[in-house]
């Protein structure tokens, strides 16, 4: 009886979605917006580096709409990026807790009217929460861009812009509420909290507040985007005796994570403070907010590092640089991508789907130490301050 009762939900769920994909016309309100709306909603869930994209839209809003009530729901994990921006009603759904965290969000909200709700994530859990929630106005992807079915569960779409970056995409949202495109920089403005400051105090670093800080964020969520661990540790060895600077590893808790941690520093001369799996998400923010340079693959931490200010030599061969680089370091990546699709996908790069990725073991390898090196060297003439 259980699981007949969870289907039915979840067909109940279907239709109420398709039903709202087709009441476009019936929509009280309409696109671009001709006055300033009184309560968005944005329903962005995860993941770390997909909500730090998602910054640049909030604040693009913001300062279009500054008396603009604004709710973000957001995952539990990822919430704790973002909970010191104090402007924002953060919703947080914990996705653990199945379907009694959905029940208990749609009781939450039951009483909210938003002006329009902006379907920020293609994956079938967050549109499970759109679906029962009130607005006439539900705003998602361009039906090419669409994936899991989000045309099913939105009544208004963006518009369809060929090859971009994923924080592009995203503030084509605004665009599409009427928000003008801007030439003006991106803010991000991703407060950190104060006990992280004392953490950072406390760490053993040679010598304190004297030497030039670089995280070295070894490991992605997929194996594939993770560079060699011989030749992280030839480039954690030039970077401390050649330029004097103090190396920390970071990163999640993972078994992947920690064997590469402590790999690398088995491999070092010089060994480099290694705090992965050690940090909090606030402590990794701060961390990387006092770098210098942080050096990654295409993870969560590099885009982090963006929003706090810091260039990241993006080590790119498995996924495309042009679509989800750190934004703001484009002239530092190591970029193999083309190289990757030409040798293990047998076609040139411009003719693969936009986001096509590489998943290959040995499409990283195609990175070599001399490259980063050289994009360290570039970017030492400007990056390295003092502590």
């Amino acid at each position: 009886m259980g699981s007949k009762r969870a289907c039915h939900r979840k067909q109940s769920l279907y239709h109420s979605g398709f039903e709202a994909a087709n009441c476009q016309e019936a929509a009280v309100s309409r696109l671009p917006f001709t006055s300033p709306p009184r309560h968005l909603c944005l329903v962005r869930l995860s993941a770390l580096g997909d909500i730090s994209h998602t910054l640049p839209l909030l604040r693009r809003l913001q300062q279009q709409w500054p008396k603009c009530r604004i709710s973000w729901i957001i995952g539990k994990t990822e919430y704790q990026l973002v909970k010191s921006i104090a402007e924002v009603e953060w919703i947080v759904f914990d996705k653990k807790g199945g379907w009694r965290s959905y029940t208990s969000l749609w009781h939450q909200l039951q009483h909210y009217q938003f002006d329009a709700i902006l379907h920020l994530q293609m994956s079938i859990r967050a549109s499970l929460i759109v679906a029962r929630l009130n607005s006439p106005i539900k705003l998602g992807f361009d039906r090419q861009r669409a994936k899991d079915m989000q045309w099913l569960f939105t009544n208004h779409t963006i518009a369809y812009r060929p090859r971009q970056h994923v924080v592009e995409s995203l503030l084509e949202f605004a665009t599409a509420l009427g928000v003008a495109p801007s030439l003006a920089p991106l803010q991000w403005r991703l407060p950190i909290g104060a006990d992280a400051a004392a953490w950072f105090t406390s760490l053993t670093l040679r010598p304190l507040a004297t030497q030039p800080l670089v995280v070295v964020s070894p490991c992605a969520s997929k194996a594939q985007r993770n560079w060699l661990i011989d030749r992280y540790a030839a480039v954690i060895d030039h970077l401390q005796h050649h330029y004097g600077v103090q190396v920390v590893l970071s990163g999640g808790g993972s078994d992947t994570e920690r064997h590469y941690g402590e790999a690398i520093s088995r491999l070092c001369t010089l060994t480099p403070l290694n705090l992965i799996g050690q940090t909090s998400i606030q402590q990794l923010l701060y961390l990387l907010a006092q770098a210098s340079v942080v050096i990654a693959p295409d993870s969560g931490p590099a885009h982090l590092a963006t929003a706090v200010g810091t260039p990241v030599i993006g080590l790119y061969a498995a996924t495309n640089p042009d679509r989800a680089r750190p934004y703001l370091s484009q002239q530092w990546l190591v970029n193999r991508y083309p190289e990757a699709v030409e040798q293990f996908l047998g076609r040139q790069p411009h003719k693969v789907r936009w986001g096509q990725r590489v998943n290959h073991p040995e499409a990283m390898a195609l990175i070599s130490v001399a490259e980063v090196l050289a994009r360290f060297e570039q970017l030492s003439q400007t990056a390295l301050h003092y502590r």
